[in-house]
């Protein structure tokens, strides 16, 4: 990738950013802020004391390489690592200034602010339309009109309504992958909510469909904080805001993706963004 376009913009509030005092550092509102926050299989540590703060309405991606904890981090956000055995987590996670692992915290609620879209798409054997609507049915909307309208909200969000708003009524499991990733932002948005999580959303889709999700990404922020976990570092250059560097279970490095991949300040990202090792 030209190294003007990943140094086009302003970079200064990269400035001296590192694992401990980015938070401090960020000047942008903070949506996500992960402090001094550790994370056990067993006796196994897979986290070590990552704190980073999650800009409102911006894209932020963790890279790095295979096993190194993106998708653990992630999945902490909206807790979704309760649901393994032996897992124990140390430090704190605010999403909109609320201590996400309180014991007054309702988990369902939380996962109603914190979407998340899964690495393979997963549309329910339902139809187009009760896939959009799942989120809200669950929730007690249960007007056709008023479904109707968040569905075609929904779906509109998530580039997909002038594809199948004549096929509403056919399974979804008969959209193409891109399609049915695609449904399945439409369905984690039909919610609301605060927070889009997304593990690897491309890394199953040909370059066409990569594209198309990269260009909704972009006009989501707008609307909603999207942390995404990718490997592929050309992806994290295109839509992120910010990027942040995982290895062996810390975060090396985080900061403003083009100043990160421009001028990384540690030895270690520098290796591996330039391909000498992962």
């Amino acid at each position: 990738m030209p190294q003007e376009a990943l140094m086009a913009g302003n970079v200064e509030l990269a400035a001296n950013l590192n694992p401990r005092a980015e938070a401090a550092s960020i000047l942008e509102s903070p949506m996500v802020e992960i402090d001094r926050l550790s994370l056990y299989y067993g006796p196994t540590r897979a986290l070590t004391d990552v704190s980073m703060s999650v800009p409102k309405h911006r894209v932020t991606a963790y890279i790095g390489p295979s096993g190194c904890g993106k998708t653990t981090l992630l999945r902490c956000i909206n807790r979704m690592n309760d649901l393994v055995d032996g897992v124990r987590i140390v430090g704190s996670i605010r999403v909109g200034g609320t201590d996400i692992y309180d014991r007054s915290v309702d988990v369902t609620e939380l996962r109603k602010r914190v979407g998340m879209v899964f690495q393979k798409s997963n549309p329910f054997p339902k139809s187009i339309f009760d896939n959009a609507a799942y989120g809200p049915r669950i929730l007690g909307v249960k007007s056709r009109s008023d479904l109707e309208g968040i569905v075609e909200r929904s779906l509109r969000a998530a580039a997909l309504w002038d594809e199948v708003q004549d096929r509403l009524g056919e399974s979804a499991l008969g959209l193409s992958g891109g399609q049915q990733q695609r449904l399945c932002i439409a369905r984690a948005i039909a919610v609301e909510p605060d927070v889009l999580l997304m593990d690897e959303p491309c890394s199953s889709l040909d370059p066409i469909a990569t594209a198309r999700i990269e260009e909704l990404m972009l006009e989501l922020k707008n609307s909603y904080t999207i942390v995404i976990v990718t490997h592929n570092m050309q992806q994290a250059a295109r839509v992120s805001d910010y990027t942040g560097f995982m290895l062996l279970g810390e975060l090396v490095e985080f900061g403003v993706t083009r100043e990160l991949f421009t001028n990384p300040r540690d030895t270690r990202t520098e290796d591996y963004i330039t391909g000498r090792f992962g």
